[in-house]
C-alpha cells in the first residue's frame, strides 16, 4: 500500500514547508513540495509536523534495560528495537573495552542482530585506548595496541565491525590503523593524551576517520599547548574527519554544541547518543561492560562510594538528542537533521541510499510532532511497532 505523508518535510539542502514524501514499497518515490505531487496527498488537517530522514546513530551501547556489552541476543534486539521505535532506522552497537575472548564472544551475539538488519555493525570502542582518559572503561580490560589481536577479531566479525576507536598514542598504531583501513572500517580516534603532532599524524592519514565523542575522553582545549583537540577541531573543520558530538546537554554544554556547529559545519560533524543501558529507563543502578553505573536525575556515572564517578554513556536517544540540539542549542533544524542523519550515513559509507529524504533512496523516515517528539517510525517502507 502506497504510504503519502505530507508535512513540513526536512532535508539536508533545505526544509520545505509544504512538502509530500511518498513511497510503496523499500524506496522513496517522492520527495518535494506538495503542489508538485502526482497523486492525492492527505488534506491539511490530516498532515503530521514534521516529515524527516530515519536517524543514524554511530556511537551506542544500548538502550531500554539491555547494554550491547552484556546482553544476550534477545537483550540485542530490544535494546535495538527501542531505539529504532524512537526514530533510529541505522543504529551501530558499541562495546566497550575488554578483554578478547569477552569481545569475541559480544562479537558472536551481536552478529545475529547485523545479519537481521536490527544493526548497522559494531563498533569496538577500546581496549587499546589510553589508561589517562578511560572515561567508563575498566582500566584492568585497556591493553597496548596489538595488531595480532584486532586482526583476530576483525576476522572473527566478517565484516560485521563498523569502526574502532583506538588512541593515537597506542603501541603499533600505524599497524592498527593500516588493518582497520584493509578492512574496509571507521578508523575512530579518542580516549586519547596524544600530543599535537601525533594526533595530526593519525587524522590526517586519509579514509573515513571520526573522532569519538569530539570533547569527552580528551584534555581540554589549551591555547599555548596544541593537543589532540586542538587537532581534531582543525581536522573535522576540513572534512577530513567526522565529529561526533553527544548533543544531550550532559557531555556537552548547549553552548558548546551549538559552538561546534558553527565552526565545523553540520556535514562534519555526527550527533551520537553514546546510550546506554539506561536510555528510556528510570534512575537506578546499571552495568557497562564489567563496570557498576549509577544513573540520577538522567545522568549515568560510574559508581563511586566517595563521590560522582565519570560520566557513563548516555541516556537519551537519538531523537531526543536531535530536539536537543535544535530546540536548547539552537541549532538551526535542517543542520541538526543533516548531523543526525546525513553525515552518520556518509561516515558509514551509505550516502544516497539512507540519512537523507530523496527519491530513490531508502525509505527510512521518521515522523515526528513540532515538538520533534517521534509519532510514526518507517524502515524500508514498513510501519515499526514495537
Amino acid at each position: 500500500m502506497r504510504t503519502v505523508l505530507r508535512g513540513r518535510v526536512v532535508g539536508e539542502e533545505a526544509v520545505i514547508a509544504d512538502g509530500v514524501v511518498a513511497f510503496d514499497g523499500p524506496v522513496l518515490e517522492f520527495v518535494g513540495p506538495a503542489a508538485e505531487f502526482e497523486g492525492e496527498a492527505p488534506a491539511a488537517v490530516e498532515r503530521p509536523g514534521l516529515v524527516l530522514p530515519g536517524l543514524v546513530d554511530v556511537h551506542c551501547h544500548g538502550g531500554g534495560g539491555y547494554g550491547f556489552p552484556d546482553a544476550d541476543a534477545a537483550g540485542v534486539l530490544a535494546a535495538a528495537a527501542f531505539h529504532r521505535g524512537r526514530g533510529t532506522t541505522t543504529l551501530v552497537g558499541s562495546l566497550v573495552s575488554a578483554t578478547e575472548a569477552e569481545l569475541a564472544e559480544r562479537i558472536g551475539v551481536l552478529a545475529g542482530a547485523v545479519d537481521g538488519g536490527m544493526l548497522a555493525g559494531i563498533h569496538l570502542e577500546g581496549p587499546f585506548i589510553s589508561v589517562q582518559r578511560p572515561g567508563a572503561h575498566a582500566l584492568d580490560r585497556i591493553v597496548p595496541g596489538d595488531p595480532a589481536m584486532l586482526r583476530r577479531l576483525l576476522e572473527r566479525a566478517g565484516g560485521r565491525v563498523a569502526a574502532v576507536t583506538i588512541a593515537p598514542e597506542t603501541d603499533n598504531f600505524d599497524e592498527l590503523a593500516t588493518l582497520i583501513a584493509e578492512a574496509g572500517t571507521v578508523l575512530s580516534l579518542g580516549h586519547t593524551v596524544a600530543d599535537y603532532a601525533r594526533s595530526s599524524h593519525a587524522l590526517w592519514r586519509g579514509g573515513r576517520i571520526s573522532v569519538t565523542h569530539l570533547c569527552n575522553g580528551m584534555p581540554p582545549l589549551e591555547h599555548r599547548h596544541p593537543n589532540f583537540l586542538t587537532a581534531a577541531l582543525s581536522a573535522a573543520a576540513h572534512g577530513v574527519a567526522v565529529a561526533e558530538v553527544i548533543g544531550d546537554g550532559v557531555h556537552l554544554a548547549y553552548g558548546t554544541v551549538r559552538m561546534l556547529f558553527d565552526t565545523l559545519g553540520a556535514r562534519h560533524i555526527a550527533l551520537v547518543t553514546d546510550a546506554m543501558a539506561a536510555a528510556g529507563q528510570p534512575d537506578g543502578r546499571y552495568r557497562l561492560g564489567s563496570l557498576d553505573v549509577v544513573v540520577t536525575d538522567g545522568v549515568s556515572r560510574l559508581y563511586d562510594p566517595d563521590g560522582p564517578g565519570a560520566i557513563a554513556g548516555g541516556t537519551a536517544t537519538a531523537s531526543e538528542v536531535l530536539r536537543r540540539t535544535v530546540c536548547c542549542a539552537a541549532v538551526e533544524l535542517g543542520a541538526a537533521v543533516t548531523a543526525a542523519a546525513g553525515t552518520g550515513a556518509r561516515l558509514l559509507g551509505r550516502a544516497g541510499r539512507i540519512g537523507a529524504l530523496r527519491a530513490g533512496a531508502v525509505a527510512d523516515v521518521l515522523v515526528t510532532d513540532t515538538g520533534l517528539r517521534p509519532v510514526r517510525v518507517y524502515k524500508e517502507g514498513a510501519l515499526w511497532n514495537s
